[in-house]
């Protein structure tokens, strides 16, 4: 179900989805930020401030994304072609 029916997503937090190459924020009650990442976890993909009832697709090479509170892009300054760095427990 993901960020369906919730009310807001704190500062910090996040969902990351895999495999996922697409989005929709259906029934959401907030805005959110994504970003898609291909299988390298670089990012090919920002969608900032996607508002609900939305559908988002990361495109060409997509496999993954993380839905993030909205704002979190413009304050990271993150883009297209950053890569994320993913760690173990």
């Amino acid at each position: 179900m993901g960020l369906l029916f919730r009310r807001s997503l704190s500062q910090g937090q996040g969902l990351l989805l895999t495999p996922c190459s697409s989005i929709h924020t259906l029934f959401m009650l907030f805005p959110i930020d994504v970003l898609f990442f291909d299988k390298e976890w670089k990012v090919v993909k920002t969608v900032a401030d996607l508002r609900p009832f939305r559908l988002a697709l990361g495109g060409r090479g997509a496999r993954a994304c993380a839905e993030l509170p909205a704002g979190t892009i413009a304050r990271s300054g993150t883009k297209a072609g950053d890569q994320l760095l993913v760690e173990g427990p």
